[in-house]
């Protein structure tokens, strides 16, 4: 790893690294850096007492974009009106569905939506994913499907292979690791981003250091405030897939959606169970060191997209705010429209949509 992270462990990247000393010809270039547009996200609105509110961004507010390509930040929010009340105990563990045989790995993008439970079971501390289709899904890294590496730019199959891992290894460290879900500093995620990308160095250190609108952890990381909530159980299920394909310079640009589901409980008060539901896509290059500034083991973010349904609306906390219950006040049913946030057949950037919707399920 680079500077600030993790030893390199494999012969792979210790030739990259003597590769990345040695240079070639022409001089490495610095990823840049360039304004790009972001969604604004919408104040919360409460909701019925029944059912699920998604929040929106409805217009584009200036973000970053970073490397060649340009780094892309698109916030979509969705927040739950109504929680259905269960009872759970842990961080993370797993429940049964209707069909208790496991699904396949994600391959490529779905066709549809999964299925939908008429008056499903509601989420206990035995069964947090009870009624939710996140009950057949795999246990935190097992449900990021992985492709066969192939020889791609400037890697061989083999460093195509250490490069996939590695992308899953950040995934895990900024999503899955129970540390960075109490809300501690993701140190082991920031170590795996190009430090030589300042812009982003700087972006996230704000965004840790004192979040806002406009520096968010959230749109990298899953963080919970651990006086606030508690996990229920020991599991966060996820589902999701990671591509390649040759990018700039000779790259290996790598894209990741992944949707994690996190059951919660309040740390005080009664024992009634949430879920929130993350959903990012992600995209990274892998660049050739004697094309593009960079440290062995590390990549340049190009692209990030995060779709949340009840983490909070309008939260610049920089911690995930899952509503219950008892929040929620009034009959108002939002103004957007139904949305599913287990549908993973569409891009995050083709559910965009103006107002406050309503999610259809948790």
């Amino acid at each position: 790893m680079g500077k600030g992270g993790a030893s390199v462990p494999d012969e792979e990247w210790e030739r990259f690294l003597r590769e990345s000393e040695a240079g070639g010809a022409g001089a490495p270039v610095e990823p840049s850096a360039r304004a790009r547009t972001v969604t604004r996200r919408l104040k919360e609105e409460p909701g019925p007492p029944r059912g699920w509110r998604a929040h929106q961004p409805p217009r584009p507010r200036r973000g970053r974009s970073w490397y060649a390509a340009g780094l892309t930040v698109v916030v979509v929010l969705l927040v739950a009106v109504a929680v259905a009340p269960g009872r759970i105990t842990g961080w993370f563990g797993g429940g049964d569905a209707v069909d208790p045989l496991p699904l396949a790995a994600e391959s490529e993008r779905p066709d549809g939506p999964p299925a939908q439970e008429a008056d499903g079971p509601l989420p206990t501390p035995e069964e947090p994913f009870a009624g939710s289709p996140a009950a057949r899904w795999a246990d935190g890294e097992a449900g990021i499907h992985l492709p066969a590496p192939r020889a791609t730019g400037w890697m061989s199959e083999a460093e195509v292979g250490t490069a996939l891992d590695r992308t899953r290894d950040f995934l895990v460290a900024s999503s899955l690791d129970a540390a960075v879900l109490r809300g501690e500093r993701p140190t082991k995620a920031m170590a795996f981003i190009n430090p030589h990308q300042p812009d982003v160095q700087d972006y996230v250190r704000r965004a840790l250091r004192a979040p806002d609108r406009e520096n968010d952890p959230l749109l990298l990381f899953s963080r919970f405030r651990s006086a606030d909530v508690r996990p229920a159980g020991d599991v966060v299920k996820t589902r999701g897939r990671v591509t390649f394909r040759e990018g700039e310079k000779g790259a290996v640009e790598v894209s990741t959606d992944v949707t994690y589901v996190y059951p919660v409980m309040r740390v005080s008060g009664d024992d009634e169970v949430a879920r929130t539901i993350v959903r990012r896509e992600v995209v990274m290059s892998w660049d050739d060191p004697e094309k593009i500034v960079i440290e062995p083991g590390t990549f340049s973010l190009v692209s990030y997209k995060v779709d949340t349904t009840n983490g909070g609306c309008d939260n610049s906390t920089g911690y995930l705010t899952p509503a219950f219950l008892a929040d929620r006040t009034t009959a108002d049913g939002g103004d957007g429209p139904a949305v599913d946030p287990y549908d993973r057949s569409t891009p995050i950037e083709e559910r965009m949509r103006e107002g406050c919707g309503t999610a259809t399920r948790s």
